[in-house]
């Protein structure tokens, strides 16, 4: 166990601290999750009632996109450097790097939009009970859309046009989890219970955790091949 956990501390480390070099570019995500969230009031208008019905789904629809607007960034400087041929290389496992690097990346991206949609919430005068039900949802969703968003990352890594191969590449991937991270809130605001949406999401949280580490190490191969 200790001898796999090396190398995963070691590339979480490494890409953490590259992420931390780099992060004007985390801001800008983070800042385009603020600025499309804020936008929707003043196209909708201030009811309040209208607000605390579309806020679920506003602050989902954001995160998607914030996360979106981040994936090209997961393989593609390795790739350039030759980072990436270097790490398939080695005798560890590709699998065991690969949730390093996703790991990394949603801690850099992910972490902080979960800890800013609170207080974002509020803006739409979301009720303090339903923050809790959003946090988690995020908290469960958020990886999920790394971890697939990696898949779509590592396909179209090296591609001309990649961006917008991506984009939909993942899109019709990320709509289960955008109708069950906003119906958590959503049911639970309707006095139904945000149980059910929140099993779902963990389900496919550790449904995607077994199965897109495996599949986006072999798209890396065929793509530095």
């Amino acid at each position: 166990m200790s001898r796999a956990l090396g190398p995963f501390a070691a590339v979480l480390g490494r890409d953490l601290l590259l992420a931390w070099r780099g992060r004007a570019d985390v801001l800008v995500t983070l800042a385009f999750f603020v600025v499309v969230v804020c936008l929707f009031p003043f196209g909708v208008g201030a009811e309040p009632n209208q607000l605390r019905a579309i806020a679920p789904g506003v602050l989902w629809v954001a995160a998607l996109l914030s996360t979106l607007l981040s994936l090209h960034r997961l393989f593609a400087q390795d790739h350039a450097d030759g980072t990436l041929e270097q790490l398939l290389l080695t005798p560890e496992p590709t699998v065991l790097w690969v949730v390093a690097k996703i790991s990394a990346h949603w801690i850099a991206t992910g972490l902080p939009l979960v800890v800013v949609a609170p207080g974002l919430a509020l803006l739409f005068d979301v009720e303090q009970g339903a923050l809790g039900v959003l946090v988690l949802s995020l908290a469960l969703g958020t990886p999920i859309l790394a971890l697939l968003g990696a898949v779509g990352a590592a396909l179209t890594l090296g591609l001309r046009g990649g961006g917008m191969l991506l984009a939909l590449l993942v899109l019709p991937l990320f709509v289960p989890v955008l109708i069950f991270g906003a119906g958590a809130v959503d049911a639970y605001l309707s006095g139904v219970g945000a149980q059910a949406h929140l099993l779902l999401l963990g389900g496919g949280l550790l449904a995607t955790l077994a199965l897109a580490p495996l599949a986006c190490a072999a798209a890396l191969r065929i793509a530095v091949e």
